[in-house]
């Protein structure tokens, strides 16, 4: 059966380099271990190798064993042994299965009995999937094992290799696996270690570079799909946090600008520039639909708070779920601290348009409008005519504005 089971993982491997380049490249960076069955119970990955249990593998179809070897390689190049943080490891391994069969799934491949897959988390990353977690009753198991961290501590205890440091793609574990790549020995391989923060930091830059590299093939093959590269997009794109978003919007819209209009004081007939600053008008609107927690809100308002002195911004505060909060709106100056007026719960549908209603019954329109929201409720029919920035929690899409993903 070794034999049949090698023969097997090699023409997947093969059939994946030549229909789906992309993810046959990143699968060459994962040389493959025959593991003991008394721990593997499918297929595994350390960031470093495919382990897999003969017998399961014999189970499979073709496809299929394509289909897990995708799964255990895009894994690592999603980096997902080095995003967990604080999230509990068995949840934050669902929530990356989740993630990555979709994926696997509409790029044509067959996934085998039991892969995880939930059309409701369709297109959404591990981390939007994670909280939403909460909602399931019964927590399933994952098919495969995620080997590269533990319960124990972030990090793990050590590394699976005998020094400790992960090797680089020109020779050893993790590098191309054309070479000693099967390991049919009597008991299988053991259970490798946990990485280290440092070998987790290391692996990370060594999959950014393969993933980028085989995305370059595959594009140069013309058999990069749509999905695939939107992917490598995203996760090549230089990311900033929301709060950095936040404050270079609310930065360009600040009316500082030089004035020749008034003749300088100093000696001369020369006549100088002077900087001249106007106060920014800015419209806070918050979603209390109940999507939104009261700690959410908090920090929110706390990162306003921090930007808005800095710009000369005067905020209006509007609450809102289906209706506007009857005891608004507040207003603060820029020299006064922008806090929550009380305490605001949940409740009602949601809609954005009594917010839109309001500012258009202004006399002046806002310099900018920014609204904290999960983005599921009744939009105006048209865009008005002042920027408008929506700070989004959730996967849901705006029609018009600037839109920034909070989680």
């Amino acid at each position: 059966m070794a034999a049949d089971v090698e023969t097997k993982l090699s023409a997947a491997r093969t059939r994946l380099i030549l229909d789906k380049p992309f993810l046959g490249a990143l699968v060459l960076r994962l040389p493959m271990v025959a593991a003991d069955p008394k721990w593997c119970r499918t297929t595994a990955t350390d960031a470093r190798k495919f382990y897999y249990n003969p017998q399961y593998i014999d189970s499979l179809s073709l496809e299929q064993a394509q289909f897990m070897l995708a799964h255990e390689a895009l894994h690592c190049a999603l980096s997902h042994f080095a995003r967990r943080q604080h999230r509990v490891k068995h949840r934050w391994d669902l929530a990356c299965d989740l993630a990555v069969n979709p994926l696997l799934i509409k790029d044509g491949l067959k996934p085998p009995p039991n892969a995880l897959i939930m059309d409701a988390f369709d297109g959404m990353t591990a981390e939007e999937i994670y909280p939403a977690l909460d909602d399931l009753d019964d927590e399933p198991e994952t098919l495969d094992d995620h080997l590269y961290d533990s319960d124990e501590a972030e990090g793990g205890r050590g590394g699976s290799g005998g020094d400790g440091q992960p090797q680089d793609d020109d020779g050893g574990d993790g590098g191309d696996a054309s070479e000693g790549e099967l390991d049919p020995s009597a008991g299988g391989a053991p259970q490798p270690k946990p990485l280290t923060e440092a070998e987790k930091e290391q692996l990370q830059v060594q999959w950014q570079q393969r993933l980028a590299g085989a995305a370059q093939q595959a594009m140069q093959a013309g058999k990069l799909s749509g999905g695939m590269a939107r992917l490598v997009d995203h996760l090549l794109a230089p990311k900033l946090p929301w709060r950095m978003l936040l404050a270079r919007y609310l930065t360009s819209v600040a009316r500082d600008d030089y004035n020749y209009s008034r003749p300088s004081r100093r000696e001369g007939s020369a006549i100088l520039p002077s900087l001249r600053s106007a106060q920014v008008e800015v419209v806070v609107a918050l979603d209390t639909s109940g999507s939104i927690s009261p700690e959410e809100m908090a920090e929110f308002v706390t990162e306003i708070d921090a930007i808005k002195g800095q710009v000369r911004a005067r905020i209006t505060l509007l609450v809102c779920d289906s209706e506007l909060a009857g005891d608004g709106p507040w207003e603060y100056e820029p020299w006064e601290a922008f806090r929550l007026p009380r305490d605001f719960k949940g409740g009602g549908g949601t809609r954005f348009t009594p917010v839109f209603d309001f500012v258009a019954r202004r006399d002046r329109a806002p310099d900018l409008l920014v609204y904290f929201t999960d983005a599921e409720g009744e939009f105006p029919r048209q865009e008005p005519p002042y920027p408008v920035l929506w700070l989004v929690k959730g996967k849901a899409g705006v029609p018009w504005g600037q839109r920034v993903q909070l989680n």
